[in-house]
C-alpha cells in the first residue's frame, strides 16, 4: 500500500462516530461469510447446437440471478490469488461485496474490495459515486480499513466517461468531491461525517478505484471447474498419469482384497497374500494390471475435481455401476469369470454423454469398476462360488 494510503488511514482514527448505530458497527464488525459452493447447473450431456457463442457473449444476456451464480464460480478462480475472499453479510455490506484478504489479518490487514453491480446498462459515475462513499464511510468509521484496489464488477463494464474518470485519478477524486458537495447528501449525511469523508477523499490516492472487464473476469472463470460447463468448451488436457506404487496404499486395501480373493479361489492350495502377489507367475501380472486400472480412475476422479462442477465424476461413476450391476449379479462358476465380464461390460458401456468421456481412456472404466469394488459395490467371489 502507497504511502499516501497508510497516512489517509491514520487521520481516520481522529474521527467521531455520529450515531450509536455508527457505534455499534464500529465495535462489533463485518460479519464475514464464506462464499457458497456453486451448485451444479450443467447436465453432463449439454453439448452446443450450432456455431459456437463465445463466453462474452453470453454473459452479456445474464440475468441477475445467472449473473450472481457467475460471480460465485468467478470467486472460486480468484481465492488462487487471496488468502481468503469472504463475502461481508447481508444488507449491512458497507459497500464491499466481495472482501479479497492478502493477509491472515482481514480487514486490518491489505484487502482488496471487489464491488459486483448488475445492471442493464455499463457503469456511470451516477453508479459508482454513491459506492465509493460508503467504502469511505465506512473507512472513517473504522469499520473497514482502506483497501488496496476497489473494483468495479460488471457484466456490461464501465461506460466510456467512468472509464475515463477512473484512469484520471485526479480528476475522479475532484469529480467525487463535488458529489460531496452537492445538496443532496446532506439528508443522509450531518455536517461531521461529510467534513470526515471530505478529509479522507482528499488524502488518499483515488488511483485505487478500478474497473474490471469482462475479458479479465473470464480469464479467472477459465481456471475454475466450471469454466467448461458453463460455456461449452473443451476440457483441459489431463496431465500424465503416475504410475501405480510397488506396494498398496491403505486406500487401496477392500479392492486389493477381492482381488487376492479371487486369486485364492482359483489357487487355494499356494496361500497368496499380498506379499506374495506380485511375483506370482500366473496372477502377478493381472494384478498389477488391475491396480494400474485403478490408479488411472483416481487420477481421473482428481482431474475431475479441478476440472469440472462438483457430481460431475460421481455421474459417470454412478452410469458405470448402473452399466455393470446386472454382469456382476449373474451366475459364474468363479469370482475370475465375474471380474472379467465386468470389465468387459464396462470397457462396452455408452458413456458418450458424459463431459468426462473425451479425456478418458477404457483404463479408466476398468478402474471405476474396482472402485466400486474399494466402495462395497461391487465384489467377485460370491459367497455361493
Amino acid at each position: 500500500m502507497s504511502t499516501s494510503i497508510r497516512r489517509g488511514e491514520s487521520r481516520t482514527r481522529r474521527y467521531r462516530v455520529t450515531s450509536l448505530a455508527d457505534a455499534h458497527n464500529r465495535h462489533t464488525g463485518p460479519v464475514l461469510q464464506d462464499f457458497p459452493a456453486p451448485t451444479m447447473l450443467y447436465p453432463s450431456n449439454s453439448a452446443l447446437e450450432g456455431p459456437p457463442v463465445p463466453p462474452d457473449h453470453r454473459v452479456y444476456f445474464y440475468s441477475a440471478d445467472e449473473w450472481e451464480r457467475f460471480i460465485l464460480e468467478w470467486v472460486c478462480g480468484l481465492k488462487s490469488d487471496y488468502v481468503q475472499v469472504k463475502k461481508p453479510g447481508g444488507s449491512g455490506d458497507r459497500g464491499a461485496d466481495i472482501a479479497a484478504f492478502k493477509s491472515e489479518r482481514g480487514f486490518e490487514g491489505a484487502w482488496d474490495c471487489f464491488q459486483a453491480k448488475h445492471y442493464e446498462k455499463a457503469l456511470t459515475s451516477t453508479n459508482a459515486f454513491p459506492e465509493i462513499l460508503k467504502i469511505l464511510d465506512s473507512v472513517v468509521d473504522e469499520y473497514y480499513s482502506l483497501p488496496d484496489r476497489y473494483v468495479f464488477v460488471s457484466p456490461k463494464g464501465c461506460g466510456q466517461s467512468l472509464n475515463r474518470l477512473l484512469s484520471q485519478p485526479t480528476r475522479l477524486q475532484q469529480d467525487f468531491l463535488n458529489y460531496l458537495d452537492s445538496n443532496a447528501l446532506g439528508a443522509k449525511y450531518d455536517v461531521q461525517k461529510l467534513e470526515g469523508i471530505r478529509l479522507l477523499t482528499k488524502s488518499i490516492d483515488f488511483s485505487m478505484f478500478k474497473s474490471l472487464e469482462l475479458h479479465e473476469m473470464l480469464e479467472t472463470h477459465s481456471k475454475t471447474r466450471y469454466y467448461s460447463a458453463r460455456f461449452g468448451t473443451s476440457l483441459p488436457d489431463r496431465p500424465p498419469i503416475k504410475q501405480a506404487p510397488a506396494i498398496p496404499s491403505p486406500n487401496e486395501t477392500v479392492y486389493v482384497q477381492k482381488l487376492l480373493d479371487v486369486y485364492r479361489e482359483q489357487d487355494d492350495a499356494s496361500r497368496i497374500d499380498i506379499e506374495s502377489v506380485v511375483d506370482h507367475t500366473v496372477y502377478g501380472q493381472h494384478f498389477q494390471r488391475q491396480r494400474e486400472a485403478f490408479y488411472s480412475a483416481e487420477a481421473l476422479r482428481l482431474y475431475a475435481r479441478d476440472s469440472v462442477p462438483d457430481g460431475t465424476y460421481e455421474l459417470l461413476q454412478n452410469d458405470v455401476f448402473t452399466g455393470v450391476i446386472d454382469t456382476a449379479e449373474a451366475n459364474y462358476e468363479s469370482g475370475l469369470e465375474r471380474l472379467r465380464a465386468v470389465l468387459i461390460q464396462a470397457t462396452q458401456l455408452d458413456l458418450g454423454a458424459h463431459k468426462l468421456i473425451s479425456v478418458s481412456q477404457l483404463l479408466d472404466r476398468k478402474g471405476i469398476c474396482h472402485q466400486l469394488a474399494n466402495a462395497n459395490k461391487l465384489t467377485w467371489v460370491d459367497s455361493d462360488d
